[in-house]
């Protein structure tokens, strides 16, 4: 299952990525986007995590409820995969994981850059 995750939250959006990197992808081509603040979207399900009664999935939460409440949602794709270390199993790496490694690899050192000059010329 592909999985697109669009939060406000710097932390919630790191922690999610962390915890399916092996299944993120781009907003066109996710089965499922996962959100923290709700926001139209006609072409995918939405999984709103929260700590509101509305929420999809209240906060705190385990990795195996999120996997779970993805897949409910998502119940005519194929299932998440957990990290190749919880799976018990090695699988071979394939050309998008490392493509996705290297973009959020570069996001996040793009925003330690703006935020390293931002702070430079705020002083």
């Amino acid at each position: 299952m592909k999985v697109a995750v669009r939060c406000e939250s710097p932390l919630l959006q790191r922690s999610l990525e962390i915890f399916l990197h092996d299944n993120l992808s781009s907003i066109k081509q996710c089965d499922v986007v996962i959100r923290d603040k709700a926001a139209p979207d006609d072409q995918h399900p939405t999984l709103l995590i929260g700590t509101s009664a509305d929420a999809d999935l209240i906060k705190p939460f385990s990795r195996s409820q999120l996997v779970m409440t993805i897949e409910k949602i998502g119940l005519d794709a194929q299932p998440i995969r957990l990290r190749r270390a919880e799976e018990g199993r090695k699988e071979q790496k394939d050309v998008t994981v490392l493509e996705q490694r290297i973009a959020l690899l570069t996001q996040e050192y793009q925003e330690n850059i703006l935020k390293t000059v931002r702070e430079f010329y705020a002083e």
